[in-house]
């Protein structure tokens, strides 16, 4: 059973929201249904002349911040839709991505000295105020002693115990949604929020991120897409970062797309096709990229920061994934149904062909329509109805994934509104379906299995009792024996079978 702490500041959270008129904002109240409309006409009883302070963007990111971190990730991701909720609401909840109160420096400094065991003078010849505020740590600028500009990660004073606390809230609150709220069931709340939390715990430690940041910027750097700053491991503890100082503009600052020479269409196409060429070619991925973590430079060069949350993505999933963008961009409806019934995400039970109908109807509106004419808001709606018809449930391992696309997608567009997702991504799916699915790709996995099937026939004539005999008895003799000559048959067939369909 919840436990009573739990229950209280989950209602002290609606309660917030209530006060500040930050739930159903009077601005809203002409779209919502008759009856959402009285009650949220009741709940503005409440909230006196809050519902008159600043606009409900404003609002809402005050009472997000007051929340703690777990909603402050809640309003960082709401902030990268201005295609959903409008460009003046989206801009002010943009403040939570790194624009929060920082606590002293002096705390800092002791922080950090305490996590490396060691003055902080023994490592920095400069420690700075604080350049960038979230919501789980801020970062400062400093220089090493060997003149390099780095940036120090600390984790904010018992924020440990205050993550704790929200992530009993949440799995309060998925569990009161689960039992009461029968539509949102298939969206498996429990399991949503539980990433969330193992997300969040994970960021907790900052070695981890180390780590993370690490792998991230050798894949990066494969590509070219996007880059990372190197480790500076000596500077790294459970609660303390070091990397080398990024390069460019915070993409958050108003200043970023006003850079003299930046090319925004290209900046936009950067940023997609880094992050599929990350989850698709490498299976690992950056699932945080939204503005505060992102750096800017003329003509079209990105920087990310802050690797507290890394995705992955096993084998089957990055196939499943590619062929259905695939089938998408080249709008083979049939083909992208086949692979939501392989991967299981539709139910054995219902109609393929049905199925293909429903993408269809979603798919075919917005090819050729420029991104300002594609109401995004519309378009999930949509989507949402067919996973309804279709008993599609939400799966947990790939949360991540379809936040950071969201996340992605909503930051492209607002670095360049026109910006068209699909042409985007077309190079990078082209490629890893060439050269995961194509002739050369099924002749490797074909000659895979050829050695595998020699290898099991070897081993099975290495243990039977026969041949143990005929070993201990022969003289050693260099000539061939059947078994040799049995499976070089088989390979030799093999691979003349795979020669003459790969080039048929």
């Amino acid at each position: 059973m919840a436990r009573l702490s739990s229950y209280g500041r989950l209602l002290a959270a609606g309660w917030t929201l209530v006060r500040a008129d930050a739930l159903l904002p009077r601005e809203i109240s002409p779209l919502l249904p008759p009856a959402v409309r009285t009650l949220a006409g009741v709940l503005r009883l409440f909230a006196g002349g809050a519902s008159h302070k600043g606009r409900p963007g404003e609002r809402l990111a005050a009472s997000l911040e007051r929340l703690g971190p777990a909603a402050i990730k809640l309003g960082q991701l709401l902030s990268t839709r201005a295609d959903i909720f409008g460009a003046v609401f989206a801009e002010d909840l943009s403040r939570l991505k790194d624009r929060l109160a920082p606590f002293p420096q002096d705390v800092a400094k002791a922080a950090v000295a305490e996590a490396l065991g060691r003055p902080v003078e023994s490592l920095f010849a400069e420690f700075g105020p604080s350049v960038a505020a979230a919501s789980l740590a801020q970062a400062h600028k400093a220089t090493l002693a060997d003149g390099r500009r780095v940036a120090v990660k600390v984790l904010r004073p018992g924020i440990e115990q205050r993550v704790a606390a929200d992530c009993d809230t949440l799995r309060l609150a998925a569990r009161l949604v689960d039992d009461w709220v029968a539509p949102a069931r298939r969206l498996e709340p429990q399991a949503f929020v539980g990433e969330v939390i193992r997300s969040l715990e994970l960021e907790l430690d900052l070695r981890f991120e180390a780590a993370g940041g690490a792998e991230l910027r050798e894949v990066m750097a494969r590509d070219g897409y996007m880059s990372a700053p190197a480790v500076v491991w000596e500077g790294v503890a459970k609660r303390v970062l070091t990397l080398e100082w990024a390069q460019g503009t915070a993409l958050s600052e108003a200043a970023a797309l006003a850079l003299e020479g930046l090319d925004r269409p290209a900046l936009a196409n950067n940023l997609i096709r880094a992050f599929l060429a990350q989850a698709l070619d490498h299976g690992v991925f950056h699932a945080d990229l939204h503005e505060g973590n992102l750096f800017v430079a003329a003509p079209a060069h990105i920087t990310a920061v802050d690797f507290g949350i890394v995705g992955r993505l096993g084998p089957d999933a990055r196939r499943y994934l590619a062929e259905i963008l695939f089938g998408f961009l080249t709008r083979d409806y049939a083909r992208v149904a086949a692979v939501h019934f392989e991967a299981g995400y539709v139910p054995a039970h219902h109609d393929r062909a049905a199925f293909s109908q429903a993408l269809r109807a979603v798919g075919e509106p917005i090819f050729g329509l420029g991104a300002k004419d594609v109401s995004m808001g519309r378009l999930i709606a949509q989507l949402f109805e067919i996973t309804a018809l279709f008993d599609m449930r939400l799966r947990p391992e790939l949360v991540l994934l379809q936040k950071t696309m969201v996340t992605v997608e909503g930051v492209a567009r607002r670095i360049d509104p026109g910006h068209d997702i699909w042409a985007a991504a077309d190079p990078v799916v082209r490629r890893w379906i060439t050269r995961e699915l194509g002739p050369a790709a099924r002749a490797r996995d074909l000659m895979a299995d050829a050695v595998k099937a020699l290898q099991a026939l070897a081993r099975m004539a290495e243990a039977s009792p026969t041949t143990t005999t005929v070993v201990a008895v022969e003289t050693p003799s260099r000539r061939p024996s059947r078994l040799t000559w049995f499976t070089l048959g088989i390979a030799a067939s093999a691979l003349a079978f795979v020669m003459s369909w790969l080039f048929h």
